[in-house]
C-alpha cells in the first residue's frame, strides 16, 4: 500500500491525539514530493530530517498557490477538478488542484456531521450569486454534494431572487422533520434580511454566514454582522464557516463567533511580523493552518488571518493582515 492510501485509509480515524503523529508523517512525505514546498524548504535551508514538533513545521505562503502548481506525488497526476478562490477582476486567484474530488466531498460532510448531525436530516438553501457567478467555488461544490447527500427535493441555490428564496423556507419549514439551513455570504444575507425584515418565513432557520462583503457593503466586524442579521433571522445565533479555497476541511462556529476544529484540521498563531515564530501557546497572531486532508497539495500554510486562540482550543477571526486581498472565506476586516 502506499504511502498516499494508507494515510488517507486512515484518516477519518484520526483523533486529537494521533495528530501530531499523522503531520509530521505527511511532512515528511511532502517535504520529498511536493516540488514547490521542496523548493521553498531548500530556500530557507530548513532540513526535513531537523523537524519532530508541529512548532519546527515551515509553513508555506498562501500565495503560492497563486504563482505555482501545488501538487504532491511521487508520480504524475492531473487534477479531475480545480478550486478557484473569490476575489476581483483585479486579483490574481488561487487554483487548489484536486486530484481525488470525493475526498473533498466526503471530508467536508464528515465535517459538517460532526457538527451538525446526518445531513440526511436537513435542507440546504443558499444566498451564494458571487461564487456561483465566478465559477469553481469549492464552497459551491460543497453545499451542492450536501443538498445531493441530504436526499432534499428543494433547488438548493438563489442568486438574486429573494421571492423565491421566501417561498423555499417556507415550504422548507411546513415540510416538517428536518431543519432548515440558510448558507449565505455576507453581504448576500444582509440583502435578503434587509428586503425581507423579521418575516415568519425567516424565523426557526440556521443561518451560516462565510464572510465576504466583495465590495458591494461596507466591511462590519463580526457582531456588528450578526447583530443585524438578527434583527431579521431572530435572536438565536448566527453561525459561520472558516474555509477557504486551499483547503479541503472546513471548521465552524455554532453561534458564539468561536471557531473549533476537527481531527484534520489544527490552528497554529505566530507572531504577524515574524512567519517562523510558531507557538502552541500563543494568544493572538496570525494564522497557521494544518489540513491533514490536503494530501495531494500542501497541508501547512501559512494563512493572511488574524486569530485569537483561546485556552479550550477554539479560535475567533479578527481579520485579515494589512495589504492581503480580501478574500471570502470568512475573513472580517
Amino acid at each position: 500500500m502506499s504511502f498516499r492510501s494508507d494515510f488517507l485509509a486512515a484518516l477519518p480515524q484520526l483523533t486529537p491525539a494521533t495528530f501530531e503523529t499523522a503531520a509530521l508523517r505527511l511532512f515528511q512525505y511532502q517535504a520529498a514530493h511536493c516540488p514547490p514546498y521542496a523548493a521553498y524548504l531548500a530556500r530557507l535551508r530548513r532540513d526535513p530530517a531537523a523537524v519532530s514538533t508541529l512548532t519546527d513545521i515551515p509553513f508555506l505562503p498562501i500565495e503560492f498557490f497563486k504563482t505555482h502548481e501545488v501538487k504532491t506525488g511521487p508520480a504524475a497526476w492531473e487534477p479531475q477538478e480545480i478550486f478557484l478562490s473569490s476575489g476581483t477582476t483585479l486579483q490574481q486567484r488561487s487554483r487548489h488542484l484536486v486530484r481525488e474530488p470525493a475526498l473533498y466531498r466526503d471530508n467536508a460532510a464528515r465535517i459538517f456531521e460532526h457538527y451538525y448531525g446526518p445531513l440526511t436530516g436537513w435542507t440546504f438553501l443558499a444566498l451564494l450569486p458571487s461564487y456561483l457567478e465566478q465559477g469553481q467555488s469549492s464552497l459551491v461544490a460543497m453545499v451542492a454534494d450536501f443538498a445531493r447527500r441530504s436526499g432534499q427535493a428543494q433547488e438548493a441555490f438563489f442568486l438574486h431572487d429573494h421571492a423565491a428564496l421566501r417561498r423555499a423556507l417556507a415550504a422548507a419549514k411546513q415540510e416538517g422533520g428536518r431543519r432548515v439551513l440558510l448558507i449565505g455570504v455576507s453581504y448576500a444575507l444582509l440583502d435578503f434580511a434587509a428586503e425581507c425584515g423579521p418575516v415568519p418565513e425567516l424565523q426557526g432557520l440556521t443561518v451560516l454566514e462565510t464572510g465576504g462583503m466583495k465590495g458591494r457593503r461596507r466591511e462590519m466586524i463580526r457582531e456588528e454582522l450578526h447583530q443585524e442579521l438578527q434583527q431579521a433571522f431572530g435572536p438565536a445565533g448566527i453561525h459561520s464557516e472558516y474555509g477557504m479555497t486551499e483547503l479541503l476541511s472546513q471548521a465552524y462556529s455554532l453561534g458564539d463567533g468561536r471557531f473549533h476544529a476537527t481531527p484534520p484540521l489544527r490552528v497554529l498563531l505566530r507572531d504577524p511580523s515574524d512567519p517562523f515564530s510558531v507557538s502552541l501557546t500563543r494568544g493572538d497572531g496570525a494564522i497557521n493552518v494544518i489540513d491533514l486532508a490536503n494530501v495531494d497539495s500542501c497541508a501547512f500554510i501559512e494563512t493572511k488571518d488574524l486569530a485569537r486562540m483561546h485556552p479550550d482550543g477554539s479560535f475567533e477571526v479578527l481579520g485579515r493582515m494589512d495589504n492581503s486581498d480580501v478574500r471570502g472565506c470568512n475573513q472580517l476586516v
